[in-house]
């Protein structure tokens, strides 16, 4: 499957199996944005802040101990 474009709207099977490639690569993405920013000392007002979310918010989805499991 192309990524590069959308698949046409008469293609609905081919369009969400790529909403789904693409929710996992943004997730993955961010997870691993997370733990540099962590690494780098990053707070989590800072990193809320990066991703419009409050620090409470951030915490609560994206620290290693609260993620949901990644089926990637």
């Amino acid at each position: 499957m192309d990524l590069t474009s959308p698949p046409p709207p008469e293609t609905p099977a081919d369009a969400l199996a790529a909403v789904v490639a693409l929710r996992r690569l943004a997730a993955s993405l961010e997870r691993s944005a997370v733990d540099e920013a962590l690494a780098q000392g990053w707070t989590w007002a800072q990193i809320g802040a990066a991703l419009n979310l409050s620090a409470q918010a951030a915490h609560k989805r994206l620290s290693p101990g609260h993620r949901r499991p990644s089926y990637d």
